[in-house]
């Protein structure tokens, strides 16, 4: 039986477009699968029980449920809607006022660590009295002006600036105006409250402003004079990255993850050997007094130009140059040595505070000592200080690779005596690192999420010490190719290690190889625990799969020896992905094609792996959801066609905003040793909201619209619910229609009045958890009356 839920909003209420009217009725009909549809059928009783000011007219005694639902309103001509009554001025005020400049008083940032502002950031934690908030959000300030605020003839706008020479054109110099109604993505500023000479003001914020600590202006003039006022707070403004904001790169869609990463300030750093490993706290210490201070200094020390802090790409390239002090006076000396006696030993360091605390007060003087695990330490604290989500990472047996050949390679000569001035390759019993997590997106989908970022001093990279953020996925598959750094990492944990022997005639030649010798029980810190958590599958695949040695392979052929792996004889096999038509639908089974084809005169067989996995719009990868692989026989010049399937089932609970996934295939040629891989994107396509005007549509006269959706999904969408606006035909508003079972239809029939003549749109979209990007749109072309 058909049930029906009803919101209907007074004149007064949402809307953003003055002189556009309120729906004057809607009408919500909802069908399940298989029921016959009811035009003017029903009766009233039940409905009237449940709102007896709407039908008192009704007089039947049936309590079936009703198929319709109906709220008649009197249509009346719109009326202009009126803003919230401001206070005039008596003609004598007014000319007074006039006179009076109007400048500000005093402002207040709202930075209480208790208050609404720092607690809607997340940044109360913080043991400082700025204001500091994250960007792509709102915050509040208040001003107290010398006299009432007149929007008539007084204009007002803030300046916010950073860095040594503030510009508008590089982000460094934002002027935010003020505005009747905030929009995302940009500055802007709203008036909230008013009291007396008090204004509250809501500020919005991009989110890709630049990050760092500004300066705040108030300016104030009169709408027929030039000149202006300006007043400057006595405390700045602290702009941090935003891990809680979809629009922010650095955006992390898990709560606990964001508590482990980000507002956790202990954690464990693990050492030893893959067959004894310790463990030690460390603290972080980002919300400590004088942390975030000493984080935005390492900022300004740096040569990156304050508009380039508003990419994390570009900030955490910076940061892992700045923790070390080899070649630019960074924070922390790096010494093996065992003669610490001029500092401080590396393994009695418990905390970045200290370290941090000292660089800053003295100017910028690098401390001593440090080794990998202090590097990566300080390097998790000032990350998760300024908003990016970071983690200490530890790889055992790990490889340092000199000569970027991504082989671990061991020499001997003639009489097997090892030659140590060629030997400079080497395996750690251990290495720590972090991984920092933002989309990617310079590189191509799927490339997002951790990125491996490392500040202990081991090799150049454009002429610094420094490394990443390198994809950990690139380095998984080998794609060594994909900045920043990802060929150094990747021969770290997944290099083969290459025995050679001296000819006598000075060539070598190999003589035996190891490859499971380096890469092992990658560690991290368990989220919301102190267990260790291996994370090794997230940089190579397994050893002795094929998928392993296909990486290992791909990654070879960037290095400076790509003729130890042997190349192709041939390469004659290519592997390709097809979607028919407009592609799978949301609520059915996905079926694609991968086409395999043979353009050689011999038959070639081929083992391919796929898998799929979720994505973000932004590239990041989810979660694998299915992994499979097949054998393909081709007979010469053989073109094969493979149907894939991916079922409702095993996606229905995995899916992301916009329903992207991505399909991994790779694999060998048997008889050719050809490395054949393809990666493909592919989306589920919702369906769209249908939208039938119904009558003329005339200014001033009343007309109608059906809004028509079909849940294509067969589980019930709970909580659904219609955002309906036409600029010109109707005020923006909700309709709650509440749970839509599987498969069922639903019409909602808008009735409105026009106010605007020409080419109008009447814009709906549907919300709820279960299904998202549905909308749909209808042309009307409005006449004059």
């Amino acid at each position: 039986m058909p049930g029906e839920r009803l919101t209907v909003r007074g004149p007064s209420e949402i809307g953003r477009f003055p002189g556009t009217a309120s729906p004057t009725r809607v009408e919500l009909t909802i069908y399940k699968e298989g029921e016959k549809k009811q035009e003017d059928e029903g009766c009233w009783h039940w409905f009237r029980k449940t709102c007896l000011c709407c039908c008192k007219h009704q007089s039947s005694a049936s309590y079936d449920i009703t198929d319709r639902v109906e709220v008649d309103k009197p249509v009346t001509p719109p009326t202009p809607v009126t803003e919230p009554t401001k206070p005039k001025p008596e003609n004598g005020e007014a000319k007074e006022m006039e006179e009076i400049k109007l400048s500000v008083c005093s402002v207040d940032l709202l930075s209480s660590k208790t208050g609404q502002n720092r607690t809607e950031h997340n940044t109360d934690l913080y043991h400082s009295d700025e204001l500091i908030i994250r960007r792509g959000q709102t915050f509040q300030i208040e001003l107290e002006l010398n006299r009432l605020f007149n929007a008539d003839s007084d204009k007002l706008h803030l300046e916010l600036r950073t860095g040594p020479l503030p510009l508008v054109s590089k982000g460094t110099h934002v002027i935010i105006p003020l505005v009747e109604h905030l929009e995302d993505e940009r500055w802007e500023a709203k008036i909230i409250e008013r009291k007396g000479n008090k204004l509250k003001l809501s500020v919005n914020s991009p989110a890709n402003a630049v990050i760092g600590l500004y300066g705040l202006t108030v300016a104030t003039r009169s709408k027929t004079s030039d000149s202006k006022m300006t007043h400057s707070s006595s405390k700045n403004v602290v702009i941090l990255f935003n891990p809680w904001c979809e629009e922010d790169t650095v955006f992390l869609d898990d709560d606990e993850e964001r508590k482990e990463y980000v507002l956790s300030d202990t954690g464990r750093i693990y050492y030893g050997t893959e067959n004894q490993i310790g463990a030690r706290t460390w603290n972080f210490g980002q919300f400590h007094e004088g942390i975030l201070e000493a984080c935005l200094f390492i900022l300004e020390k740096s040569d990156m130009p304050p508009s380039g802090r508003g990419d994390p790409i570009n900030v955490v390239r910076v940061i892992s140059a700045m923790i070390n002090a080899q070649d630019d006076f960074g924070v922390l000396v790096g010494s093996w040595s065992g003669n610490y006696s001029d500092g401080v030993s590396p393994a009695a360091w418990s905390s970045s505070v200290e370290i941090l605390r000292k660089y800053h007060s003295s100017n910028g003087t690098p401390v001593s000592y440090g080794q990998c695990w202090v590097f990566s330490g300080i390097t998790t604290t000032v990350l998760r200080c300024l908003g990016i989500p970071a983690r200490s990472v530890t790889n055992f047996q790990s490889a340092h690779d000199t000569d970027v050949s991504l082989t671990t390679d061991v020499y001997f000569d003639e009489d097997m005596v090892p030659i140590h001035y060629l030997n400079t390759d080497s395996v750690w019993n251990f290495h720590v690192w972090n991984d920092c997590w933002m989309a990617r997106p310079d590189l191509p989908p799927g490339n997002g999420g951790w990125q491996a970022v490392d500040s202990t001093p081991q090799e150049t990279s454009q002429g610094t010490f420094r490394c990443g953020p390198a994809s950990v996925n690139a380095i998984r598959s080998g794609q060594v190719y994909l900045k920043h750094d990802a060929a150094f990492v990747f021969a770290e944990v997944n290099s083969d290690k290459i025995y050679w022997q001296r000819n006598l005639d000075g060539t070598f030649s190999q003589i035996h190889s190891e490859k499971k010798a380096v890469g092992h029980c990658i560690s991290t810190k368990a989220v919301g625990s102190d267990e260790r958590e291996d994370i090794t599958h997230l940089y190579k695949h397994s050893e002795d799969s094929e998928e392993e040695r296909i990486a290992v392979e791909t990654a070879s052929r960037y290095g400076s020896k790509p003729e130890f792996y042997s190349a192709p004889t041939a390469e004659d096999v290519c592997v390709e992905v097809k979607i028919d038509g407009e592609g799978p639908r949301m609520g059915a089974d996905a079926h694609l094609r991968i086409v395999v084809k043979n353009m050689s005169s011999q038959p070639r067989k081929a083992t391919l792996h796929n898998q799929v996995a979720v994505m973000y719009y932004t590239g990041v990868l989810k979660g694998v959801i299915k992994k499979e692989q097949m054998v393909v026989e081709l007979l010469p010049n053989e073109e094969k066609t493979h149907d894939w399937v991916l079922s409702y089932q095993q996606y229905q609970n995995q899916l992301v905003d916009q329903a992207v996934l991505m399909l991994t295939l790779s694999g060998r040629v048997t008889e050719t040793q050809q490395v054949i891989a393809n990666q493909s994107t592919f989306r589920l396509r919702t369906p769209d909201l249908g939208i039938t005007p119904v009558g003329d549509a005339v200014v001033g006269k009343e007309m109608a619209a059906k809004i028509t959706f079909t849940n294509p999904l067969p589980r019930t969408l709970k909580k659904v619910v219609f955002r309906v606006e036409g600029l010109g035909l109707q005020k923006g508003h909700e309709v709650a229609v509440g749970d839509v079972s599987g498969h069922s239809t639903v019409t909602l029939t808008e009735h409105f009045i026009p106010t605007q003549p020409g080419p109008r749109k009447l814009v709906a979209s549907l919300d709820c958890r279960e299904l998202t990007q549905v909308h749909g749109v209808a042309d009307i072309v409005v006449l004059e009356q």
